[in-house]
């Protein structure tokens, strides 16, 4: 337990260094470029995200998920699988960047899907022995690979925006990075790979990864299905509004949340011939994820009309509403984004498919009505609600029914969080309506009191009553001593 919780601070420390950098960078450009360059290269973004989705055949998943300590022999033809993927998936946008950009009225994206098209096809040669990093929890190893490539995304993307604040700043920033990590990847590890394939183990990897495949498209189709939905319904520069306002909204809460993801993957994957501590842990990494994910999303929903002018800039505005919504969906997809570990640790990947489905069909139906009606704003609603239900109450029965939990102990690890972070938010909102300041001292007053409204409420919850976040927060005090 306590090797687990060491990686979960080093993964943390990747997550939020990680995503603090990117976020810093995409704030600084902000100022710099316009919502619709943001929204060009979000035409880029969601091009490459659907080929590596629809062509993803889940092989970190699986073989995170053996049970042998060594796989050094199932890695030379993982190696030659992902390299095949990453040329595919560079040749198909190379080639059809012309029509995905026509599908948007936008041809100008043309040339941007076709550069940013090279990530993969460095991501499918980087040495596969970086596999070890998280297979064996050591992620102080992949903290050093994967925050290097963040400081040089930065320091690109902000360097060329400073000298040329055109759309290549966002583009070269998201390449760089690419090149890098290719490059630190054999330098980090010592693993050669060979251009050795065996059948056998190609058919055993993508056995276990089909369903990951699925699930894969289906989580496109509902993660970033709406994202394209509002660039080809409306327009590019709601694209730009829409992505930014997601990525601002949900990001804080769901890194904490995939970051305990990360390592509960594989604590879970030792724990699944042991039910009764396969179930402790999931209600601890349930009980930790809530403590700090619900007071996050619902203080960046009560701080986004100060937030936004303040840091982005007036004329980013039109996203405060839609961002005010998407912190809610941070919070569903948060609270629930340890579920995935468990299904993919207890070979179930095919419930991740068969759920995602589900949710990509409701939303279907919905979001053209709702963009229709009530714009970037009616996607954010249909997101939401389509989480809050019947998504949520399902996830819940399905995990407590494969694990033998009982829903309502679920459930109990969210109440004591949900109701401090509730006081919090009422408090808040009450302090907004009696100040009378600009928004800058508003942000400044807000974000603090928020902080120590909620720390008490959670020490009394803690002291008085049966909520056993004190133990878990000494367990990480013990594993940081």
């Amino acid at each position: 337990m306590d090797r687990s919780i060491q990686s979960g601070l080093w993964a943390g420390g990747i997550k939020f260094s990680s995503r603090f950098l990117q976020i810093l960078m995409l704030i600084i450009l902000a100022r710099l470029l316009v919502p619709r360059q943001f929204g060009l290269v979000g035409i880029a973004l969601i091009s490459l995200s659907a080929t590596r989705n629809f062509s993803k055949i889940g092989l970190k998943s699986a073989l995170v998920q053996r049970r042998d300590e060594n796989v050094d022999k199932y890695l030379d033809t993982a190696w030659c699988l992902e390299a095949l993927r990453g040329a595919v998936i560079f040749g198909v946008l190379f080639a059809l960047a012309p029509t995905i950009a026509g599908v948007f009225d936008e041809p100008s994206a043309t040339p941007l899907i076709r550069v940013i098209g090279l990530g993969p096809l460095l991501f499918g040669l980087r040495n596969p022995g970086i596999i070890y990093f998280r297979k064996d929890l050591e992620f102080h190893k992949e903290f050093v690979y994967k925050v290097s490539g963040g400081f040089v995304q930065f320091f690109v993307g902000v360097g060329y925006a400073l000298v040329s604040p055109t759309v290549w700043a966002l583009v070269f920033a998201y390449v760089s990075a690419d090149v890098f990590r290719f490059g630190l990847s054999y330098f980090i590890h010592d693993y050669r790979p060979r251009p050795s394939f065996d059948s056998s183990i190609a058919k055993e990897l993508i056995d276990y990864g089909k369903w990951i495949t699925a699930s894969s498209v289906l989580y496109f189709l509902y993660r970033e299905g709406d994202d394209a939905f509002v660039g080809w319904f409306i327009s590019a520069t709601a694209l730009g509004f829409y992505q930014y306002a997601y990525r601002i909204a949900d990001t804080p809460s769901s890194e904490v949340s995939e970051v305990i993801a990360s390592v509960s993957f594989p604590a879970f994957s030792k724990l699944q011939d042991k039910p009764a501590e396969l179930r402790q842990t999931l209600l601890a990494t349930t009980r930790v994820t809530g403590f700090v994910t619900i007071p996050m999303s619902l203080g960046i929903a009560i701080v986004a009309p100060s937030f936004v002018p303040v840091v982005l800039g007036s004329e980013w505005t039109r996203m405060i509403r839609p961002m005010q919504l998407l912190a809610l969906y941070g919070l569903f997809h948060s609270i629930t984004r340890n579920f995935g570990s468990i299904f993919k640790a207890l070979d179930r990947p095919d419930i991740l498919a068969k759920l995602a489905a589900l949710r990509v069909a409701c939303i279907a139906v919905l979001i053209w009505p709702a963009a229709d009606l009530f714009g970037i704003e009616g996607v954010a609603l249909v997101v939401v609600g389509v989480y809050a239900f019947p998504m949520l109450p399902l996830d819940v029965f399905v995990v407590s029914r494969l694990t033998q939990t009982a829903p309502m102990a679920l459930v109990k690890e969210w109440f004591y969080p949900a109701i401090a972070a509730g006081i919090m938010l009422g408090i808040l909102w009450q302090l907004r309506r009696m100040l009378e300041v600009g928004p800058l001292v508003e942000l400044v007053v807000l974000i603090p009191s928020g902080i120590v409204v909620y720390t008490v409420n959670c020490l009394l919850f803690a002291r008085y009553l049966s909520w056993r976040i004190e133990d878990d927060i000494r367990s990480i005090g013990r594993s940081l001593g």
